[in-house]
């Protein structure tokens, strides 16, 4: 897959209430659940892929707390993951997991819910670094219907007017041709419930799909903007 043009590789953290997902990644999770030793499944997947592309873990708030936010920061930040996002990270958490990140080198994307105020969205933006994802669809990941594109195209201009960072978006971008739609209003696109379909059912149709979603957004490329 990295051959085939990922240019990041975002693996997650198995939970077993990940509600923001939709039922293939909430399958893959149960898959890694029942198999035991999560957390060190995770990092030994984190240390493989190093070694290829950087890597972003992304995981709920309960396997932080559980873990422990500087004790899971570090373990990450060792296995070589350069961020990780927590994506329903609670406002009065917030503080100590990006205090805990930064003392272990870690970047802190944040998800960027769309209902959110303004000056919510300044306090969120403030906190983060490496970049705000911006998904395009309002529905779980896995989603595979039509996507709103002017309403995306709107929505990408919030956390522009209020930070420097990245924009990045993902959610719903189930088709290459969805992909080329996308890339134009973000910094990049990120694929997932297409890929991990893939690596569920057939995994030796994982490269060929990469391909797919990276040719699509060739036109747009600059290091940032591929699958």
């Amino acid at each position: 897959m990295a051959r085939a043009g990922a240019d990041l590789f975002e693996i997650g953290l198995a939970h077993h209430d990940a509600g923001l997902d939709g039922p293939v990644i909430q399958a893959a999770y149960r898959r890694a659940l029942s198999r035991g030793n999560v957390l060190t499944r995770a990092l030994r997947a984190v240390e493989h892929a190093a070694g290829l592309r950087p890597i972003v873990v992304m995981t709920y708030w309960d396997p932080v707390h559980r873990h422990g936010p500087e004790r899971l920061a570090r373990l990450l930040a060792d296995a070589g993951t350069a961020g990780a996002m927590v994506v329903d990270l609670p406002d009065d958490q917030a503080e100590r997991w990006q205090a805990a990140a930064k003392a272990a080198n870690l970047s802190t994307p944040r998800l960027v819910p769309r209902h959110l105020a303004d000056t919510g969205l300044a306090t969120l933006a403030a906190g983060a670094s490496g970049w705000l994802y911006a998904p395009a669809s309002t529905a779980p990941t896995g989603y595979r219907g039509p996507l709103d594109v002017p309403a995306l195209a709107d929505f990408t201009t919030r956390p522009r007017a209020i930070s420097p960072l990245p924009v990045v978006s993902g959610v719903g971008v189930s088709t290459p041709a969805l992909a080329e739609r996308v890339a134009p209003l973000v910094n990049a696109v990120v694929i997932s419930a297409p890929v991990v379909r893939a690596l569920m059912t057939a995994p030796g149709q994982a490269p060929s799909l990469t391909i797919a979603f990276a040719q699509a957004l060739n036109p747009y490329a600059t290091k940032e903007t591929r699958a």
